[in-house]
C-alpha cells in the first residue's frame, strides 16, 4: 500500500493493519488513543490513532470525524501548519506524518505570529457546525451568537463542573468557587467576536517540527475566544519559549487590556475537563484557577 492507493481506498487501512501488511511503530498518542507511525510501501509515513482495543467503552459516535473536521477547518486558514487528514474512519484517524524537532525561540516567535493569523480567520459563531469532543468527553458545539462570556459559562464551564461534582472529583467548596466565577462571568470583560481556535492547546498538543515550525495536533476546534488558546499554552509547565510565542502574537494582533488577569478564567475550562475525565488529581488546580480568577476580578474592581 502506497500513499496514492491509501487516498483512493481509505477504508482498506484497517484490513492492512490487521494482516500486518504495513510496518507499524508505536508512538506516544496521549491518554485517550493508541497511536503509531505507519510506513507505506513508497516510504511515506503517516500518523495513525485509534480507539484502544482493550477499552471497556466503544468509540464514541463521530469521535474521529469531529477531530478531522477540526483539523481541516484549522488548516483552511493557511496560518499555523496543520497535518493533512489522510484517512478518517469511525474507528481511526490517519494524518500526514510530521517529523519532530526541537523547540527554538525563532520557531516560537513565528508560531505566535501564525497563531494570531489563525485566530483572525474567525468563525461564524461560537461553537462549530460539527458535534464536538474534548478528550473522550462530548463538547457542546451548538452554534451560538454569544456574547462570549455567557456562552463560555454555559457551554464550557458548567457542563464539566457538573460532571466533576458527579464523579466526586470536586467537593462542595471547589464547586462553590467555580459557581461564583460563573455568576460573575459578565464582570471579567474582554468579550470579543468568535476567533478560530484550537480549543485544547495545552503544550502537549503543540508539535515542534524538524522544519523549525510549530504544528497543531489533537484539536477540539471551534469558534471561541483567542485568549483561551493562549491561556492553555501556559498550563502544565507551559509551552517552551512561551514569552517568545506571546511576543510574536502581539506583533500581529495585540491582546485586549486585562488579558493577563483573565488567564485563570480561560484555564478553568480545560482544568474542569481534567477533573471530569481523571478525577481529584486536578482538584487543587481547579481550586487555584477559580481563586485566582476571582482575585484578579476583585483587584480590577477596586482599581477601577
Amino acid at each position: 500500500m502506497d500513499l496514492a492507493y491509501l487516498r483512493a481506498h481509505p477504508a482498506q487501512l484497517p484490513t492492512f493493519l490487521t494482516h500486518q501488511r504495513i510496518r507499524e511503530t508505536p508512538v506516544p498518542g496521549g491518554d485517550i488513543c493508541a497511536a503509531s507511525r505507519l510506513t507505506l510501501d513508497d516510504g511515506h509515513s503517516i500518523f495513525a490513532k485509534s480507539w484502544p482495543e482493550r477499552s471497556d467503552r466503544p468509540v464514541p459516535d463521530g469521535f474521529f470525524a469531529a477531530e478531522a473536521a477540526g483539523l481541516r477547518w484549522l488548516r483552511e486558514a493557511d496560518a499555523v501548519p496543520v497535518p493533512e487528514v489522510v484517512v478518517v474512519l469511525p474507528e481511526l484517524l490517519a494524518l500526514d506524518w510530521v517529523q519532530p524537532g526541537d523547540p527554538t525561540p525563532e520557531a516560537a516567535e513565528r508560531f505566535g505570529r501564525e497563531l494570531a493569523a489563525l485566530h483572525r480567520a474567525g468563525a461564524q459563531a461560537f461553537g462549530a457546525p460539527w458535534n464536538g469532543f474534548i478528550g473522550a468527553l462530548p463538547q457542546d458545539n451548538t452554534p451560538d451568537d454569544g456574547p462570549w462570556s455567557q456562552w463560555f459559562a454555559h457551554r464550557r464551564l458548567t457542563p464539566y463542573l457538573r460532571r466533576s461534582v458527579e464523579n466526586g472529583a470536586l467537593t462542595a467548596a471547589e464547586a462553590a468557587l467555580v459557581e461564583k466565577v460563573v455568576e460573575r462571568i459578565g464582570e471579567f470583560g474582554g468579550d470579543e467576536p468568535p476567533a478560530r481556535i484550537h480549543g485544547d492547546l495545552w503544550p502537549g498538543n503543540v508539535l515542534w517540527g524538524a522544519d523549525e515550525r510549530v504544528w497543531l495536533v489533537d484539536p477540539a476546534a471551534h469558534g471561541g475566544h483567542r485568549e483561551t488558546d493562549l491561556a492553555q499554552l501556559a498550563l502544565f509547565g507551559g509551552a517552551p519559549h512561551l514569552d517568545r510565542i506571546l511576543a510574536g502574537y502581539e506583533q500581529v494582533w495585540p491582546l485586549a487590556d486585562g488579558w493577563r488577569e483573565r488567564v485563570p478564567l480561560h484555564q478553568l475550562h480545560l482544568l474542569l475537563v481534567h477533573t471530569a475525565l481523571f478525577g481529584a488529581t486536578y482538584r487543587d488546580a481547579v481550586n487555584r484557577a477559580a481563586r485566582s480568577a476571582l482575585t484578579g476580578l476583585n483587584h480590577a474592581t477596586v482599581d477601577g
